[in-house]
C-alpha cells in the first residue's frame, strides 16, 4: 500500500517528502583552561587551544578524544584521556604528554579492555600511582596501579560490583577516601550516589544521604576532579538536559561527615559552556583543575562542536 501510494503521488506529481535531516553528534577535543581560581577558568593567550584533537592520535583510528584528567610527574604533565576506537567501537586511555602546558606530545594507548573504558580519574596515594577509569559496561568499579608509570597499567582491585557505575571520582577528607558515581539508568544521568571508606581498597559504605542527587539531570553526573581551594570544597557537575554533557556546573560541599551532607551552588551560572564558535561551540563537561601557585590554576578541559554522524564515524 505504502508503495502504491507512492506511485499515485509520482504519477499525480506530488513531490516526494524532503530528506530527513542528518543526525547531529557532538566532536569532542581538549583544551587547557587557566584562572584565577577554579571556578573562574578561561582560554589562556598562551595556549593554542585545542590541544589535542582526534587527528592527535597516531596508534588508532578515533572518532573523539574527550574526560581528560592531568597528573604532573618529575616535571612533566601527563594527560590522559578517553580515545573512541573506531575499530573496537569501544573507549581506551590515551596518554599525551607536555612541560609547558602549551605543546603537547601525543604518547599513545596505555589501557585497552574487552570493555568500554572512559574517564580515566588519576591520582596518587603513598607513593603509587593510581586511575579508575569508568568501566561501566563491566558493571564495576576497577582500580589500576601504574607498573611503571605512565605507560603500563594493571588491574589492582575492584572496588564495587554488580552495578553500571559511571564517572566515578574519589577524593580525600576528614582522613577518609570518599566516592562519588552515579547509577542512573543510561541516558537519564540524573543520579550521583557517595560512598565512604577508611582504606582506599575498602570496604566501602553507601552513605545514609546517599543519592545526594536524585531524579536531576542538571546536577547529578560528575565532571571531574573534586578540589579544595581557598574559596571552599567543590565538586563539578555535567548539566545533562536537555542534552548530554552541555556545561559544567559546581557545587561548594559544606557539610561532609559519615552522617550528614550537604551542599549549595558556587555560582548562578555554568563555570564551562559553549563559546558558540570553534572547537567548544556547542558543550563543554569536564574539568580537571589543579593549583600550581598561589591564585593559579590549570585545567584540563573538554569541548565539542555539533556536526554528522558520518563526521563522527569517519565515513565521510
Amino acid at each position: 500500500m505504502r508503495r502504491l501510494t507512492q506511485v499515485v503521488k509520482k504519477l499525480l506529481g506530488a513531490s516526494p517528502p524532503p530528506p530527513a535531516p542528518p543526525a547531529r553528534f557532538a566532536l569532542w577535543s581538549i583544551g587547557v583552561y587557566t584562572g584565577a581560581s577554579p571556578l573562574a577558568l578561561g582560554p589562556d593567550e598562551r595556549i593554542a587551544n585545542p590541544v589535542i584533537t582526534r587527528e592527535s592520535v597516531t596508534d588508532a583510528a578515533v572518532s573523539f578524544v574527550a574526560d581528560p584528567f592531568m597528573m604532573l610527574a618529575d616535571g612533566t604533565w601527563h594527560l590522559f584521556f578517553e580515545v573512541l576506537n573506531r575499530s573496537s567501537g569501544r573507549g581506551e586511555i590515551a596518554l599525551a604528554t607536555s612541560t609547558d602546558l602549551a605543546r603537547w606530545r601525543y604518547e599513545r594507548i596505555v589501557l585497552a579492555e574487552p570493555f568500554h573504558l572512559s574517564y580515566p580519574f588519576v591520582f596518587e596515594w603513598q607513593g603509587a600511582r593510581y586511575m579508575v577509569p569508568e568501566s561501566h559496561e563491566a558493571e564495576s568499579i576497577r582500580l589500576y596501579k601504574a607498573d611503571p608509570f605512565p605507560g603500563r597499567w594493571r588491574h589492582e582491585h575492584t572496588l564495587m560490583s554488580g552495578e553500571r557505575f559511571s564517572d566515578t571520582t574519589l577524593f580525600r577528607h576528614d582522613g577518609r577516601w570518599w566516592l562519588f558515581t552515579q547509577t542512573s539508568p543510561e541516558g537519564k544521568h540524573d543520579n550521583l550516589r557517595l560512598y565512604f571508606a577508611d582504606d582506599l581498597f575498602g570496604p566501602w559504605t553507601e552513605h545514609p544521604a546517599s543519592p545526594v542527587v536524585d531524579g536531576d539531570p542538571h546536577s547529578a553526573r560528575p565532571a571531574g576532579r573534586v578540589v579544595a581551594s581557598p574559596a571552599g570544597f567543590f565538586r563539578f557537575a555535567q548539566d545533562c538536559a536537555p542534552r548530554y554533557g552541555l556545561n559544567v556546573l559546581a557545587f561548594e560541599i559544606t557539610t561532609l561527615t559519615t552522617t550528614e551532607y550537604t551542599e549549595r551552588p558556587a555560582s548562578d551560572a555554568p563555570i564551562l559552556g559553549g563559546s558558540s564558535t570553534g572547537w567548544n561551540a556547542a558543550r563543554m563537561h569536564h574539568v580537571d583543575a589543579h593549583l600550581v601557585e598561589p591564585n593559579r590554576w590549570v585545567a584540563a578541559v573538554d569541548g565539542a562542536f555539533n556536526t554528522t554522524s558520518a563526521n563522527i564515524h569517519g565515513t565521510a
